[in-house]
């Protein structure tokens, strides 16, 4: 079943462009990713878009577009399944011309009546076919569909290297149809062809495909071609134990990147969902391909937990580099549509970004904790830091100013200078921090207020404590 250890691993993700990007499928792209890359091998891309009424360039896009926003990087060019339509032809008449496959002739209101005879009857109504032995030369001139000769006694067992081996009764495979009455292959036929074609060593998927599975090991044996590892991984959950769905919040990997989310906190969250690596949670992307492989896939359905999402994110923001970490705040702005930041607003962000990485958990946050940066004067407070401008902290803000003129501009000076000035009005420095705040930044959460006042500089702090004093409208 497995292929030869000399073998370049292959590994495919073959998403359907019926809708955008799900995160259940970020997560199969991720496994496929971090098991070729850490291994030297090829990670392919596959747009299963068989189903041409459901099928759209869009969705296709925004399927690229959420692979590359998670750096998932896939070897040549993305190929469509549609466009191969004949070869997938080709494979089905070599199985006619060797007997594994045949003609069938049987009307869909016959195989109606022959499941409707058998639920009355509550017989099987696995349909089996009246011309799977019928000689070519008793057929007749009428439109048909080629089915595969499935195996009619016994059972087929497949290795699985994370649900083990699995063992299915032949008598519950039906001789599946590979090519419709129009000469159109089906979806299950296409896959095999698609993945021997692609050299495609192992295939990661969703436990869903478990019974597919079966059904296409039976084309690999007509064939007579060698057959990947598989791996069929267990669904994404919600919290509470049910199928992922929009009840649950987001689902489709554009929604994580427009809540601002960095991508190196998805990947290392996704990765862990499902699969671990000891107690590790947090680990960097050469860990992730290190580390990563099939064995360490659980059996059990993952569940979504946004709260371990947000501390694994804020963990990323903080070890990130500061330049790598703005030029993402920019993609994210570009991606939801927002104002790009000035090249003033960039500069400002990058000496600050020391003091905003600590506790953000997404770029939304990090946002908001730079607004101190991103302003402009004249400060207008929101609500919560007016509160802390009363003419009191006004008053004492005001004696700072000619403090700071000719103070040492580092940490420890600013610092003694601030607690002064607190001591001398019998209060103590974080009584002064509120209204402070409020003066740099507007808001009653920020950086500290020496480290804004740091990254501002000595001329716009003392500006901003100025503009206190002017007559208010």
């Amino acid at each position: 079943m497995t292929s030869a250890s000399d073998t370049p691993v292959v590994t495919r993700f073959a998403p359907s462009p019926t809708g955008a990007l799900h995160i259940g499928g970020a997560r199969t792209a991720l496994f496929n990713w971090l098991y070729a890359r850490g291994r030297g091998g090829k990670f392919l891309l596959r747009i299963e878009d068989t189903d041409r009424a459901r099928s759209s360039d869009e969705n296709t896009q925004a399927i690229l577009d959420g692979l590359t926003w998670l750096g998932l990087d896939w070897d040549g060019e993305p190929i469509s399944q549609h466009a191969r339509a004949d070869r997938h032809a080709e494979v089905v008449h070599r199985m006619l011309a060797d007997g594994t496959a045949f003609k069938c002739f049987s009307t869909p209101e016959e195989i109606e009546a022959f499941r409707e005879t058998a639920r009355a009857e509550k017989t099987s109504t696995l349909f089996r076919s009246p011309w799977r032995d019928v000689p070519e030369a008793d057929h007749p001139d009428l439109p048909y569909v080629v089915r595969v000769k499935a195996p009619r006694d016994g059972s087929t067992t497949l290795h699985d290297e994370v649900q083990g081996d699995v063992t299915w009764s032949n008598d519950q495979l039906d001789d599946m149809v590979l090519l419709r009455s129009d000469g159109s292959p089906v979806y299950m036929l296409a896959v095999v062809v698609d993945d021997h074609d692609m050299g495609v060593t192992h295939v990661i998927r969703g436990d869903d495909h478990l019974a597919n599975a079966f059904r296409q090991n039976m084309i690999y044996d007509a064939m007579g071609w060698a057959k990947p590892t598989l791996a069929h991984i267990p669904l994404i959950f919600g919290p509470d134990g049910k199928k992922l769905s929009k009840r649950h919040g987001a689902t489709g990997a554009a929604e994580y990147q427009a809540m601002g989310y960095p991508a190196a906190g998805m990947r290392n969250y996704l990765t862990r969902l499902g699969w671990s690596h000891g107690d590790d949670e947090f680990f960097t992307d050469a860990q992730a391909r290190d580390w990563f492989d099939l064995g360490g896939i659980g059996k059990s359905p993952a569940r979504f937990d946004f709260k371990k999402l947000d501390n694994i994110c804020g963990q990323h923001i903080a070890v990130a580099d500061d330049a790598a970490l703005l030029h993402e705040l920019q993609a994210f702005l570009a991606a939801t549509g927002a104002d790009p930041l000035t090249p003033r607003q960039s500069d400002g962000m990058l000496q600050a970004m020391y003091c905003l990485k600590e506790r953000a958990k997404s770029f939304p946050e990090l946002i908001e904790k730079a607004h101190f940066v991103l302003t402009e004067r004249p400060i207008a407070p929101d609500e919560k830091a007016a509160k802390n401008l009363d003419n009191v902290s006004r008053g004492i803000l005001s004696e700072l100013t000619p403090h700071l003129q000719n103070a040492s501009w580092d940490r420890d000076t600013l610092e003694a200078q601030v607690s002064a000035l607190a001591a001398a009005h019998d209060t103590k420095l974080g009584k002064l921090a509120g209204p402070l705040r409020a003066a740099l930044a507007g808001r009653a959460v920020s950086p500290s207020v020496f480290d804004m006042m740091l990254v501002l500089g000595r001329d716009e702090t003392i500006a901003r404590l100025t503009d206190l004093d002017a007559p208010q409208g």
